[in-house]
């Protein structure tokens, strides 16, 4: 079996959900717009620096969520898709899925993002398997905390691996592709056997380049 794995923000979309839903929450005033707009754009900032906390920036993320019941999430995240998502959607990325997924490859996506966020829009892509950074339920609603481990750089290996172990079919990952954008996934893509930089941001086009990666556009 070939796996197929994929980043999401900047890589099958043309921009960063995470980033954009904290800027819908701004919009929206569901939120201290300046106080939490500031802090959005900071995290933002650490994260393309290769700087991010992630614990940090996932107890950032996860907090608003706490504040609604998930049917008003719901609610806000369709509104969120029509306003932010559709806006980026690239038609070259459902392409590239479909390829994989007419040679039989089996699909996942890997992503720093909350799976809040990125469910619906992983769902769309008609992708069957999420590994995304995961906020505590009780009871229906969010608490705020942190569960298991953020599938962010390193985490991503991490959370692939227990993901494997609990397959029933074995996957090589010699023969698994990996497509990014960021160079904060260089752990997983020097794990598999197919990387590939996809609009890549100037370190992982460098990093690319020296491995003779394939580099692609999907813009």
């Amino acid at each position: 079996m070939t796996l197929a794995i994929f980043d999401l923000d900047n890589t099958l979309i043309a921009g960063d959900s995470d980033h954009l839903w904290g800027e819908f929450l701004v919009e929206k005033q569901l939120v201290d717009s300046e106080r939490f707009k500031q802090s959005n754009d900071r995290f933002y900032e650490d994260y393309c620096r290769g700087e991010l906390d992630i614990e940090a920036y996932l107890r950032f993320a996860l907090e608003p969520l706490t504040q609604f019941s998930s049917e008003q999430l719901n609610t806000l995240h369709s509104e969120f898709m029509a306003e932010k998502i559709l806006p980026i959607w690239l038609l070259k990325a459902e392409a590239l899925v479909d390829e994989h997924r007419q040679a039989g490859h089996t699909l996942l996506v890997i992503t720093a993002t909350n799976r809040f966020v990125t469910e619906p829009i992983v769902n769309k892509l008609r992708i069957p398997n999420l590994l995304a950074s995961e906020g505590e339920i009780i009871d229906g609603r969010y608490t705020g905390n942190i569960a298991d481990t953020p599938c962010y750089a390193g985490g991503k290996v991490i959370r692939l691996n227990a993901w494997l172990e609990q397959q029933e079919c074995d996957f090589d990952l010699a023969e698994a592709y990996f497509y990014s954008d960021s160079f904060n996934d260089l752990p997983l893509l020097k794990l598999v056997g197919k990387p590939r930089a996809v609009d890549p941001d100037p370190t992982l086009k460098q990093s690319a380049t020296s491995a003779s990666w394939p580099i692609l556009s999907l813009r």
